[in-house]
Parts: C-alpha cells; sequence; structure tokens
C-alpha cells in the first residue's frame, strides 16, 4: 500500500502468517538506513497472522529497497548465528 502523494518512499506492506518475532527484528535492521526516516509495524489483530510494516525514506529512495536490504541482512545475521552454533557446540557448566 502506497502512501498518496509519494514517490514510493513511504509504503506499507503486509506481511501474512508472521508475528513480534519477524516484525522487530526487521524494523531493527531497516532502521540501520540512515535514509530511513520512520520504519514500524503492528499487527492488526491478536487473531490474526498478518502485520503492517511501514517504511518512510528521505529523499526519493523507495522505500521497498531498504526492505529488501533489511530482509537480506536479517538473512545474513540468521545464516550467521546458525554457522557459528554448528561450529562451537554448546558447554554445559561443569560442577
Amino acid at each position: 500500500v502506497q502512501a498518496d502523494g509519494t514517490d514510493g518512499n513511504c509504503i506499507t506492506f503486509v506481511l501474512h502468517d508472521e508475528d513480534h518475532t519477524l516484525g522487530n527484528s526487521l524494523r531493527y535492521m531497516v532502521m540501520k538506513n540512515p535514509d530511513v526516516e520512520f520504519c514500524g509495524y503492528c499487527i492488526t489483530h491478536p487473531s490474526e497472522s498478518k502485520i503492517n510494516f511501514r517504511i518512510q525514506t528521505r529523499g526519493a529512495l523507495p522505500a521497498v529497497e531498504p526492505f529488501r536490504k533489511g530482509l537480506n541482512d536479517l538473512v545474513g545475521v540468521c545464516q550467521h548465528v546458525l554457522n557459528t552454533f554448528e561450529v562451537r557446540p554448546l558447554r554445559r557448566p561443569q560442577r
């Protein structure tokens, strides 16, 4: 959903079958971009598993670009965590 009167720099993405786990993580990754003026999300209703994820950028940068970059960066972080735990097994505290 694109806001009226914008050139694509203010968009609300609807993500189905998602919750706060993705919403908060993705919001954090997108807000690291200095060209993003606003980023937030809301869950429309507790019985619905859908997120409204809104991004507003400064200038002429289309909001879809930081959205894609945020998703790709989040995949990279998740892959790093998986690789780290596969290489180093968890140690149990010694008694």
